[in-house]
């Protein structure tokens, strides 16, 4: 142990206690020992330190910081120097702010378009996500406070996230659900990782020996703390013993007595704790140990500047027709005209707990008299909230009708995506479409400007001559939108995900959002482009996919043992940015395997007719696979290809490798799992599923009585007559917080929080047992319920008095 003497200083009491939270953002600190506590914030693209009273989810108002754009918009710039500015830039701001663990970034993988917070996680690929993560996480831990990646693991809806389990197969946990977080524990450097609500495989992230010991401790050698999500934590003493350092934010001093019993009946050693201790105390004293000089304040221009630049170069041209030359970029004195409510009040950030109270906020209509463009004015169009306004849609098509060009600026409004709440479809809302589709009647020049954290449905494309997607912003983003539109920068995003023709398409479509307590990961490691380019399946745009307003030619492609090294060169008139990405396609014989899996990429800047030797360095993830037979990352033998493209599907030169294989123990027989083998699996049947899980698959229905471990929202099923009546209520709060186009996320947090997360965010006022009592209530058990609520609060109250006076 590194401070074994401090350590040996502390009492029971006092070691039980610091593994939790004092408060909704700190750690406990222990005032006898000088022990200081530490201070977490959320901010994956912004901090948000609240000024007042703290709570986890925003409602209450933040301290002024740079809204940078979301990490599903820096991911399109496929630029990890990029990432790590941002990450600099976040660590000095954090640091300013006295904030100690920055809760972030977001790592989960993209199962499906239709998780409300996609527009926090970077990508559907996890080395893509993984190069991104930590390089975040070395630009925020330069400034000397800690990056915490999270939800780890398997976090993949927003419905019922705490109370659901996800079940999936050893190597599709591994190559596509923990390769990121490997990344980011082993490039980056992460000190940090946050663990999710979810059951993985029946055990709570926060508990589970497989993930925190096993693999993060073990085979990663993570040597930081791990954090609970905010009321994540089940069993905190087995979260203890598995290697979990800090339960968030409040349970009060239950939490505590339940170590100090545990180690008394020997469920927990004594050494268990001592050491979840010490790795917590280093933490602790080396966040606060920094001595250096910091400043009052951040330099809020530069960031906006970066915040711009980072926009800027996250663009991604969807479309850019020539007829006969393309619409694209503005040429000076066009007369435009802005339609669109967005126009005027952007879509810059995600809605739930990355909220951030920003510096400044630009808009387009606003910004776009700096530019040498005929300004005509801007219509709003459509009423945001998706009802139809002919008076709106009237104005937009006489302003339009009068236009060269017509910028309409549309996309996802904030009630189609937020923390505590899944998309029910793909599609933007209607009125939107109808107005697009009488604009295009009356002016057939129409730039689309989309603002979405995620994937949509685009049946409408055809209306637009050009598309320019910004994702989410930030709060520069209409500056860097203007600069791509007028060719003052050159449009260099990529996709980071896969746009389907329709949801339908995707491979998850019948298993998500799980509908009962299991949710099913049948499409094993066909996630996104793995399962649309294996699959052969028409997509909209393809993974990797963005124009540019120059032209890009690959030639001499040379593959070695070490890699692969080729020759971009711009061969169109402007200055501009390549993204060259390197596939690999494996031999696919005895190992399902995609067609294709991202394997390496380089972002390349080119003056205009220069030509540059690109090399891309294969690494330890360049080949291999996990076996389930030898527990083991293992590489088949055989001839692979190596692919080097523009995207998924636009592979400009290929070469071909012999690999020497490390086993020949092989987990599947093919003809026992056709459509695995096929890559098509969409309907994987179940006797084809428990082949790929190696056990039979659990059941997830509910049945019986509800546990502590159910949800709010599952007490439709309750036998309290109170309970079904308080269920009715919290939905059609949701539903009318809906109806008004903004997410209420109190309601959203208790709809999907299960009963003992009650005690875990109330600072200490109710305990487990009155937890166990409002269960029996809700289960029908009225008095028996009551009767364990009043005593159960007189008991706590007692027993916290008590400790409090051991503490003091």
């Amino acid at each position: 142990m590194k401070h074994k003497n401090l350590v040996d200083k502390m009492t029971l009491e006092e070691k039980a206690a610091i593994l939790s939270g004092s408060s909704e953002w700190t750690s406990r600190e222990i005032k006898r020992l000088g022990i200081p506590a530490i201070f977490c914030s959320d901010g994956p693209h912004g901090i948000r330190k609240q000024a007042g009273e703290g709570d986890h989810l925003g409602l209450n108002p933040s301290l002024p910081a740079t809204c940078f754009p979301t990490a599903a918009t820096i991911a399109n710039s496929w630029d990890p120097e990029l990432g790590e500015e941002i990450g600099r830039a976040l660590g000095e701001e954090a640091s300013v702010q006295e904030v100690n663990v920055l809760l972030g970034p977001g790592l989960n993988i993209k199962r499906s378009p239709l998780c409300g917070r996609n527009f926090e996680y970077f990508s559907e690929d996890p080395y893509l996500a993984g190069k991104m993560a930590a390089s975040y996480v070395r630009g925020i831990q330069s400034q000397g406070v800690y990056a915490c990646p999270k939800h780890f693991a398997v976090n993949s809806q927003e419905l019922r996230r705490m109370a659901m389990n996800a079940v999936l197969d050893e190597r599709t946990l591994r190559e596509i659900y923990l390769t990121g977080f490997e990344i980011a524990v082993k490039e980056g450097g992460a000190k940090a990782i946050m663990t999710s609500y979810n059951q993985v495989n029946g055990t709570y992230a926060n508990e589970n020996n497989h993930l925190l010991k096993d693999i993060l401790r073990g085979e990663w050698g993570f040597d930081g703390i791990v954090i609970t999500d905010w009321g994540g934590s089940n069993d905190h003493v087995q979260g203890v013993a598995a290697g979990s350092n800090l339960e968030m934010p409040t349970p009060g001093l239950d939490s505590a007595r339940e170590i100090l019993a545990a180690v008394e009946s020997g469920k927990l050693s004594m050494e268990a704790l001592d050491e979840c201790v010490d790795t917590f105390l280093d933490a602790v004293l080396t966040l606060t140990a920094d001595k250096r000089e910091k400043n009052a304040e951040f330099d809020k221009e530069a960031h906006h500047k970066l915040a711009r630049k980072a926009a800027a170069q996250s663009i991604v041209m969807l479309k850019n027709d020539a007829d006969p030359i393309p619409i694209l970029p503005l040429k000076e004195g066009t007369r435009v005209a802005l339609i669109g409510d967005f126009a005027k009040t952007p879509r810059y950030q995600g809605a739930g707990s990355s909220v951030v109270n920003p510096t400044r906020v630009e808009t387009m209509a606003e910004k776009i008299s700096e530019y040498p463009l005929t300004y005509l004015g801007c219509a709003e169009g459509y009423r945001r909230t998706g009802e139809q306004d002919e008076e709106l849609k009237k104005a937009a098509l006489d302003l339009a009708a009068s236009a060269d060009v017509v910028i309409y600026c549309f996309g996802l409004d904030e009630i189609s995506e937020s923390e505590g709440l899944d998309r029910t479809h793909m599609r933007i809302p209607q009125n939107q479409i109808s107005l697009l589709e009488a604009l295009v009647k009356v002016n057939p020049n129409i730039v689309g400007v989309l603002s979405a954290g995620s994937a949509i449905e685009m049946p409408w494309h055809y209306c637009f001559k050009a598309i320019l997607h910004g994702y989410l912003g930030g709060q520069a983003g209409a500056g860097a939108m203007l600069d791509v539109l007028t060719g003052r920068e050159n449009p260099s995003g990529r996709l980071s995900e896969t746009y389907p023709i329709r949801y339908e398409d995707t491979p998850a479509f019948r298993n998500f959002p799980s509908t009962e307590k299991n949710s099913e990961y049948r499409e094993s490691i066909f996630v996104g482009y793995r399962y649309f380019d294996t699959s052969k399946v028409r997509v909209q745009y393809p993974f990797g996919y963005g124009l540019s307003y120059t032209e890009f030619t690959y030639s001499d492609l040379k593959v070695t043992d070490q890699g692969a090294e080729f020759v971009i060169t711009n061969s169109g008139g402007r200055d501009g940015a390549e993204v060259a990405q390197l596939y690999v396609g494996a031999p696919n014989e005895r190992i399902f395997r995609p067609d294709k899996e991202l394997k390496g990429f380089a972002k390349v800047f080119l003056k205009a007719g220069e030509q540059k030797k690109v090399v891309i360095p294969f690494d330890d993830k360049t080949f291999r696979y996990w076996n389930t037979k030898t527990n083991a990352w293992e590489v088949e033998a055989g001839e692979y290809a190596i692919y080097v493209g523009a995207n998924v599907a636009d592979i400009r030169l290929t070469e071909k490798v012999q690999v020497e294989g490390t086993t020949e123990e092989f987990p599947y027989a093919p003809e026992e799992m056709p459509l695995y083998f096929s890559g098509i699996v969409q309907d994987v049947p179940d006797d084809q599923f428990e082949k790929l899980l190696g056990t039979p698959i659990p059941s997830g229905k509910w049945s019986g009585e509800l546990g502590v471990n159910d949800a709010f929202c599952q007490m439709y099923y309750a036998k309290s007559a109170i309970a079904r009546f308080v269920y009715k209520k919290l939905t059609q709060m949701k539903v009318k917080s809906e109806e008004k186009g903004k997410p209420d996320l109190n309601i959203l947090f208790i709809y999907n929080m299960p009963f003992r997360a009650v005690a875990k965010m109330t600072g200490g006022a109710v305990s487990m047992e009155m937890v166990h009592g409002i269960v029996d209530a809700v289960n029908g058990h009225l008095f028996r319920g009551l009767k364990k609520i009043v005593g159960g609060y007189f008991r706590n109250s007692k027993a916290n008095k008590a400790y409090e006076k051991k503490l003091s």
